[in-house]
């Protein structure tokens, strides 16, 4: 939400003030939310000097993948049982057919805004970003390395002479 958007942006823009030439780790784990608020974060982002690396603890989803694939290229990550969700840009609108016509513009408008941004970030061309966003779709960590989204799978350190399940 915004207040949560608004708190992530002041930590940024705080961290990069202490030390701007020292990486910000942001850890995510969020089922999305209001893309005007996400995308202040991926302004935010794009604008400090430190590099931003993005972690994926459990569960991406929605705005939330956009921030996650947005993190400085090399320094994206998930941990192995993550799940990286995404689809089209969600909106609702009630009242008059004209007020509902303008909202679904500015859900269009959104989502003409957000699969640039995820192409560039992944790597993947247009159509397919659109095909994919077009309904839900889920990806593994594994599948998130593929698509782009995600540059590695960290695991924590092995234990000296323990063997693996």
């Amino acid at each position: 939400n915004d207040q949560i958007a608004s708190l992530i942006i002041a930590q940024l823009l705080y961290l990069e003030h202490e030390d701007p030439d020292k990486d910000i780790n942001l850890y995510i784990h969020s089922p999305g939310g209001i893309i005007a608020a996400g995308l202040a974060i991926y302004d935010t982002m794009q604008l400090v000097r430190p590099e931003v690396s993005t972690i994926c603890v459990g569960l991406t989803a929605s705005m939330a993948t956009v921030i996650l694939a947005a993190g400085t290229k090399g320094k994206r990550y998930a941990l192995p049982h993550s799940t990286i969700h995404m689809h089209q840009a969600v909106g609702g609108a009630q009242g008059q057919a004209a007020d509902i016509e303008i909202a679904a513009r500015e859900i269009m408008r959104l989502q003409d805004l957000i699969r640039p941004i995820l192409a560039k970030h992944t790597g993947q061309p247009m159509d397919k970003i659109a095909h994919d966003t077009d309904r839900d779709f889920y990806l593994n960590a594994d599948q998130a390395v593929e698509y782009g989204i995600v540059d590695q799978i960290l695991s924590g350190p092995q234990v000296k002479g323990a063997k693996k399940a």
